[in-house]
């Protein structure tokens, strides 16, 4: 589980194909406090520590990963915003996230705003997932509120902090990131959705 607090940007410096998996291998300040099989978010993905080195540490993305997240699309040079799990004596900054990326969107605009930064992003709603005003969402990561809340898009506020200590200076217009939307949500959509399946949304009404 982890908070949407992004720990810093970490540097790609190796990627590596096996089969169907992509091992990755980043390089951050924390790597040498990491241990074998410790989970770190990845852009807001759950992966698992595999190996290390000094100030590096790799982590292996599965194929099912790699089609529902934008790992599969990193470069060598690419920041990825990292987090290590959260601690349960710690403060809960941001809000509960799982590190299960729902689905991808694309960012359609940036918009400078007197200091701070709006991002729009585009996604597709046939999968299920929704956003609410002022609702929570993660963004690769980061725990976002979401403003301008629509059927398939969103926009979420940047303040200068966040536009400097993630990735959110590399995203531009085009750019695809990663989505986990708000679990409460994500539960009561699904069941509204068994209710109406089933027929039983018509005897609640009544």
């Amino acid at each position: 589980m982890f908070s949407g607090i992004v720990e810093e940007p970490a540097t790609v410096v190796a990627l590596r194909r096996e089969m169907e998996n992509l091992h990755i291998t980043l390089k951050c300040s924390f790597a040498g406090s990491l241990k074998i099989d410790q989970s770190v978010s990845h852009n807001g993905v759950c992966l698992t520590v595999v190996s290390r080195e000094g100030d590096t540490y790799t982590v292996t993305a599965i194929r099912e990963t790699l089609e529902k997240s934008n790992l599969g699309l990193l470069k060598v040079g690419d920041k990825v915003n990292v987090e290590r799990s959260m601690r349960i004596d710690s403060l809960l900054d941001g809000h509960l996230v799982q590190g299960h990326v729902d689905q991808t969107a694309v960012c359609t605009g940036v918009e400078e705003a007197e200091g701070s930064w709006y991002y729009t992003f585009e996604y597709d709603p046939s999968k299920g997932n929704i956003t609410v005003e002022k609702g929570s969402i993660a963004v690769n990561g980061v725990s976002l509120t979401v403003v301008n809340s629509r059927s398939s898009s969103f926009q979420v506020a940047i303040i200068p902090y966040t536009y400097e200590h993630t990735n959110f200076h590399q995203i531009q217009k085009g750019t695809v990131v990663n989505l986990e939307f708000d679990i409460v949500g994500k539960y009561i959509t699904k069941m509204l959705r068994q209710y109406i399946e089933s027929g039983q949304i018509a005897n609640l009404s009544r």
